[in-house]
């Protein structure tokens, strides 16, 4: 899905994927209007890791799929007909 590769992209942005202990990302969109998109972010670094902001980040994270979900489904309704 777009926002859990966005997320990914983000996390991996900023932290090397040699620091990363576990990242999990799973989002999950429900509905149609509304649509209700939840985004979980489950990372954990390493020891030596210890200037970063784990929850700070994932909470960029999480900005960073919504996001590029909206504009996603931004571009989808400009293609639609009408």
């Amino acid at each position: 899905m777009i926002a859990e590769a966005a997320a990914r992209e983000h996390i991996l942005s900023k932290v090397s994927s040699k620091k990363i202990e576990t990242l999990n990302i799973s989002a999950e969109a429900e509905g149609t209007k509304p649509l209700r998109l939840t985004v979980d972010i489950d990372i954990v670094l390493s020891p030596r890791t210890e200037s970063f902001n784990v929850k700070r980040l994932a909470d960029e994270a999480v900005k960073e799929a919504f996001a590029s979900a909206e504009e996603y489904l931004r571009e989808l309704t400009c293609l639609s007909p009408k």
